[in-house]
């Protein structure tokens, strides 16, 4: 028998109990579906990370000062103090393929302006943080290398900062604000830029230069961070092996533990979408084990329906038809109901994954790989719980099979 003759005996074998075809594809459609859900939400996550990652700028080279012990207490990242200007001035004179370097020191404080306050983060960088980030300003402009060497007290706001302090879309260039009692003038304001890797929002900070942050706001000499850009085409694991052995000669480390953390941005990128990729799989996993309970819902009709039709089997046989084509019969029509639970369920599963977006502001990504992964699995849970049911149905004995009741 042709496969054309078999697939129209499939089709009509199962519309003729539409409603138990319809229900037994239900468990193929909510499996299917379930993991392109899951895996679309999987990979939104994972997609909004690295853009984030990448707003920070290209090529960027993270150089943070490292933990250390204070008496009995072991203090976290960023605490040691023997990161120094001199360092980052070591860096940019003796490290090959350097583009910029920003040197910098954070703080939270609270930001006082004429007609309002603002807890915020105070970052004190270099000049060369916009080019490094690639963040034009949206009103005025970043302080200059002349600033940074006097330790001028100015303040470039990030547009959350403004708007709080001074209003929505308002030009508060020119204005003074306080930090500590200290008073700064506002000479720009920064574009959006949304939020960072880690979740907070860049928006949400005011710059000032690291050695007026140093001086007149912390009282230190040391900086808490460098952030580089290295220039393109320049391997980064490069750069960033040169960067670890300069500070360690530099610092007098020996065999001591490094007491600063050089990070490049693929080795951030790749921190944290591990973890996403851990909770894909993990939740694609769960999603699973649904089309694995379709295929046995498939596998239990299927052999009912070979009890029922037990007699226009054993007549089939009779008048010549081969095993063969008896298995193929049950076999394709446990295929044709796997594959059209996951054509819906695909339709389905990709229209939540949009409909998700959209309502809950969630990221979501429909992989094609995701897509052609599941039909081509409830293709394959067809076949592997349709063949039992199909081969017991080709082993039937064509007398016992006709004496059937």
């Amino acid at each position: 028998m042709s496969i054309f003759m078999t697939f129209l005996i499939a089709l009509k074998a199962l519309r003729r109990n539409a409603m138990r075809t319809a229900l037994t594809a239900l468990g193929m459609i909510i499996g299917v579906s379930a993991v392109i859900v899951m895996v679309a939400i999987g990979n939104g996550a994972r997609a909004q990370i690295e853009t984030n990652i990448k707003s920070a700028g290209s090529n960027i080279i993270n150089v943070n000062a490292g933990s250390g012990p204070a008496g009995p207490v072991r203090m976290g990242i960023g605490n040691t103090t023997t990161l120094r200007v001199e360092d980052a001035e070591a860096v940019r004179k003796e490290v090959a393929g350097i583009r910029y370097l920003s040197p910098g020191v954070n703080l939270r404080s609270q930001v006082i302006s004429d007609t309002s306050n603002w807890g915020t983060q105070i970052q004190g960088t270099g000049d060369e943080l916009p080019l490094i980030r690639s963040w034009p300003a949206e009103r005025g402009g970043f302080f200059t290398e002349q600033d940074v060497r006097s330790a001028a007290k100015v303040a470039v706001l990030g547009s959350v900062v403004r708007d709080q302090l001074f209003g929505p879309g308002t030009d508060p260039t020119g204005s003074q604000i306080r930090i500590k009692n200290q008073p700064f003038k506002v000479i720009g304001v920064l574009g959006k830029k949304g939020q960072a890797a880690m979740g907070q929002d860049q928006d949400d900070t005011v710059f000032i230069p690291y050695t007026t942050a140093q001086k007149k706001l912390q009282g230190i000499q040391h900086i808490q961070n460098m952030v580089i850009q290295a220039e393109d085409g320049v391997p980064l694991a490069r750069v960033q092996a040169s960067i670890t052995a300069l500070l360690r000669i530099r610092h007098k480390l020996n065999g001591d533990q490094d007491d600063f953390n050089v990070r490049t941005q693929d080795e951030m990128t790749s921190m944290l979408t591990s973890t996403t990729d851990t909770m894909t799989g993990l939740l694609a996993g769960i999603a699973a084990v649904s089309l694995v309970v379709g295929g046995i819902g498939i596998m239990n009709i299927m052999l009912v329906s070979v009890t029922e039709r037990t007699r226009e089997i054993g007549l089939r046989l009779s008048l010549g038809a081969r095993d063969i084509d008896v298995l193929m019969q049950f076999l394709v029509e446990a295929v044709v109901l796997s594959l059209a639970g996951g054509a819906i369920g695909l339709a389905i599963g990709i229209g939540a994954s949009y409909g998700i977006g959209r309502v809950f502001g969630w990221p979501t990504v429909v992989s094609s790989n995701a897509v052609l992964l599941s039909f081509a699995f409830s293709a394959a849970i067809g076949v592997f719980f349709g063949f039992y049911p199909a081969r017991k149905a080709a082993a039937m004995n064509p007398i016992e099979a006709l004496r059937y009741e």
